[in-house]
This record gives C-alpha cells, sequence and structure tokens, in this order.
C-alpha cells in the first residue's frame, strides 16, 4: 500500500513563532527600559537637590527634608556580603554532599527538604527571626563571639558593642538561610551534568572525590556555578520583609560594628514608602530604588564578565 505523502511543513508558521518571539523580546526591553526611566524621573528632585552627595551623606531627617543614603547603602551590601559569606560554602557542601557523597536512599529526600526551604514566605522567616532566632542568636553567639573577638586588633571593632540579637549581622545570617536553597539547587543541578565517564576517568587515574570535585566537576560547570552564586546574591539584594524584621530600621551608623541595628534599601523603601510625604521625601525613596538597581546591574555585569574571562583563560590553557 502507498504510503500518502507527508505535508510539507509551512513557513508561516516559523514565521509567526519567530514574529512572536521577538516581539516578547521586545516588551522586556521596553519594560526594562520604562522601569529605569520612571526611577530616573522621579529621583530627579533629589539628584538636583543633593547630587552625588547622597551616595555618601548619613542624614535621613525627613521633617528636616535632608537625607543621604550611605546607610541604607551600607547596610544593603554587608548584608548581603555577609549571607554569601555563610551560604556558599554551605551550598557547595550540599550540593556536594548529594552528588557524590549522599547514598541513594538519602538524596531524594535530603534535596526535596532542602528545596523545601525556598517555598517558605519571607515574612515567616523574618517572625522566626525577630522572636525565636535573634533572641538565642544573642545569648548564644553574639555573646561570646563578642567576649572572644571584640580586643582583638584589626577585626575587633567588627564584633564590638551590645548584643542586643537584631543588627546587620542578624539580617545576614537570615538572608544566607534564605538563599541557600537556591544556590545548592542550582549548583547540584550543573554538577550533575558533568559527564559520569569523566568523573569516572578520573577516579581510574587514582584520584580522590576531593580532586574529581576540583579539577573535573569544578571546572566543568563553572559557569552554572557562578550563576547560581549571582542568583543567591539576587535574591539577597532584593530580599525585603525578612531583613525588614531583624535589621533595626535604624539610620544611626555610630560605628561599624556588625551588631548595631542598621537599616537596607529594601527595608527603607518598606518601611517609609506607603507614609512619604508627595516632593523630596519620595524622591528620596525612589532614588534608593534607583541605586538598588544600579547595584544590582553592576553585580550582573561583574559576574558575566567573570564568567568571560574564565572562559578565555581557558582557551589559553587548552
Amino acid at each position: 500500500m502507498v504510503q500518502p505523502l507527508r505535508k510539507a511543513p509551512s513557513k508561516l508558521t516559523d514565521r509567526l513563532f519567530a514574529a512572536m518571539v521577538r516581539i516578547a523580546a521586545i516588551v522586556t526591553l521596553l519594560v526594562l527600559g520604562g522601569i529605569i526611566v520612571s526611577l530616573v524621573i522621579s529621583s530627579m528632585p533629589t539628584i538636583r537637590e543633593f547630587g552625588l552627595s547622597f551616595l555618601w551623606l548619613k542624614e535621613w531627617n525627613p521633617p528636616a527634608d535632608k537625607y543621604g543614603a550611605l546607610i541604607p547603602i551600607y547596610g544593603t551590601l554587608v548584608t548581603s556580603f555577609i549571607a554569601l559569606l555563610i551560604a556558599v560554602p554551605v551550598s557547595f557542601g550540599i550540593a556536594l554532599f548529594l552528588t557524590e557523597l549522599s547514598p541513594n536512599w538519602l538524596k531524594r529526600p535530603l534535596g526535596i527538604a532542602i528545596e523545601l526551604l525556598a517555598a517558605i514566605p519571607s515574612i515567616v522567616y523574618g517572625m522566626w527571626g525577630l522572636f525565636i532566632f535573634s533572641p538565642l542568636f544573642a545569648q548564644y553567639f553574639q555573646q561570646p563571639l563578642g567576649n572572644l573577638l571584640s580586643n582583638v586588633p584589626l577585626i575587633g571593632f567588627l564584633f564590638s558593642g551590645p548584643a542586643f540579637g537584631i543588627g546587620i549581622l542578624t539580617a545576614g545570617v537570615i538572608l544566607a538561610i534564605m538563599i541557600i536553597p537556591y544556590i545548592s539547587s542550582v549548583i547540584r543541578d550543573v554538577f550533575e551534568r558533568t559527564p559520569p565517564m569523566m568523573k569516572e576517568s578520573a577516579y581510574g587515574l587514582g584520584c580522590t572525590t576531593w580532586e574529581v570535585i576540583w579539577h573535573i566537576v569544578l571546572p566543568f560547570t563553572k559557569n552554572g556555578v557562578i550563576g547560581g552564586i549571582m542568583l543567591g546574591l539576587g535574591r539577597a539584594l532584593g530580599e525585603t520583609m525578612a531583613v525588614t524584621f531583624v535589621i533595626g530600621n535604624t539610620y544611626n551608623m555610630s560605628s561599624f560594628s556588625l551588631y548595631q541595628p542598621g537599616n537596607s534599601i529594601t527595608s527603607a523603601l518598606a518601611n517609609e514608602f506607603a507614609e512619604a510625604a508627595p516632593g523630596l521625601h519620595t524622591s528620596a525613596l525612589m532614588e534608593l530604588g534607583l541605586i538598588l538597581f544600579v547595584i544590582t546591574f553592576i553585580v550582573l555585569a561583574l559576574s558575566k564578565l567573570m564568567i568571560f574571562r574564565l572562559s578565555k583563560n581557558e582557551g589559553r590553557k587548552s
């Protein structure tokens, strides 16, 4: 029996699909551009009033219309750095254990349990951090650590002062707990994409598990690892409610101690935007949002540059 000839695929559907994809990309760029333009326009009153000095002024006094972004910027950067400092090694350990060391019966339930941490609302993290974590953290960690390190040269000032339980260090720890599921899940997924033959060949040559991870798995998956870390950093920079609960929400920066209460860009916006009067106050908050946008853009640009340089160096070595 003669099979009927199949109808050749129409080029019209391909053209429609290409047009839809192109429109989606253009709309995304237009939305991004619209956000930038609206932030710049709304920030113009404070840009004209304070100029670049807005970035390093510490005073934030709405009744006097005096505004400076130094304390929120400092709080945002330091809490995010603390979160990465804690979350990246822990996430690496989780990913390596699940992909290389964990028994098969434990991989799936442990992986699901870690991923479920990402589903907890941020306000729940904030409430838990304020009422449960911060008193225990102050009594059993901040006080002993302060007694041990407060008199050490060069770093002692970071751990000096009374242990309130809330502050910059507490916010950084809460952020670390929140971003661990994101970073560890991405790193685990990219580790699992390493060809088994490459790892088995390394084991056959006598490499240890650590040597296989360091010389085979990490070089093969470095782009995905950096992407996972940047995903966690983006979550830490933009987190609002959990930080608002535990950072202290003060504009007083008498020292650089990590124990003192502080503020961040997101917590300042969450606390003040609804009650901000039209004029310089609203414009200052909008400029804080613009600064956060710029910080995020710089972080993403640096991550892309890092990936490009790593790829370039790898090509030279080969």
